[in-house]
């Protein structure tokens, strides 16, 4: 059931993709904003579902296969978009991409973090799959098994090799950067997953654990949304 809704999700989100750039050519901003918005809105949706997941035998294999193979996913029907605030900075910093349109793409990825986590929780309120029985009673489910200076540096690092892998591997054949970005995603959330969650995304971060952001906001927001954009900015300044 969670395979099919994942799946359910991917094909939804394709076809509005395919439907702002039929009728929204002409209005660039809007067309920008509800394709990252779209696209934000699937990996938000699967790494919820995902999360549920962590515990279905064998473990990690399972979840590790399920990470892998829904990040080829979404970087085969995803192109073209970022999903991450901070794959955004890069084009602004650059000049790349105005101010404006930066702005408009990570207000779009945010928005699509608050409609994904409502649009999941409505879901498992529905319990249709085993997975999802209790879900909801959960609350600050913390992924921050450790310190807060260690989750903080686990954040900044992986972002850092996240950030500079992609960098590296855009002289790469297409067809095979996205099973590079895979696994390369697979062995951080392997390393890293069991003491902060390995998400380097502040989007996917306050999706996955807005309930957390709520309760400990100066602490979340430090690991989960600073660590990572200070990431960013030091691969943008070293290269």
């Amino acid at each position: 059931s969670s395979l099919l809704l994942m799946s359910g999700v991917v094909v939804a989100v394709g076809l509005c993709r395919r439907l702002a750039r039929r009728r929204l050519r002409s209005r660039p901003h809007l067309f920008a904003f509800l394709v990252e918005m779209f696209s934000t809105f699937q990996i938000c949706a699967c790494t919820n579902e995902l999360s549920l997941l962590g515990n279905v035998e064998p473990k990690p294999h399972t979840a590790l296969t399920l990470t892998y193979g829904f990040t080829v996913l979404h970087g085969l029907t995803l192109a073209g978009s970022t999903c991450n605030p901070c794959g955004t900075l890069q084009p602004m910093w650059g000049g790349g991409t105005s101010p404006r349109m930066g702005g408009l793409k990570i207000a779009a990825q945010f928005v699509a973090a608050v409609l994904a986590r409502v649009f999941m929780h409505f879901i498992w309120s529905l319990e249709m799959a085993e997975p999802h029985f209790g879900a909801l009673s959960q609350g600050c489910s913390s992924p921050m098994q450790t310190t807060e200076m260690q989750a903080f540096c686990i954040e900044l690092l992986f972002s850092v090799v996240f950030q500079l892998a992609v960098l590296r591997a855009e002289s790469v054949n297409p067809k095979y950067r996205v099973h590079l970005i895979a696994l390369l995603i697979t062995m951080l959330v392997y390393a890293g997953g069991n003491l902060t969650g390995a998400i380097f995304n502040p989007a996917l971060a306050f999706s996955l654990h807005a309930d957390c952001f709520y309760d400990k906001f100066l602490s979340y927001s430090l690991v989960y949304w600073i660590a990572p954009s200070l990431g960013k900015f030091l691969i943008l300044y070293v290269f």
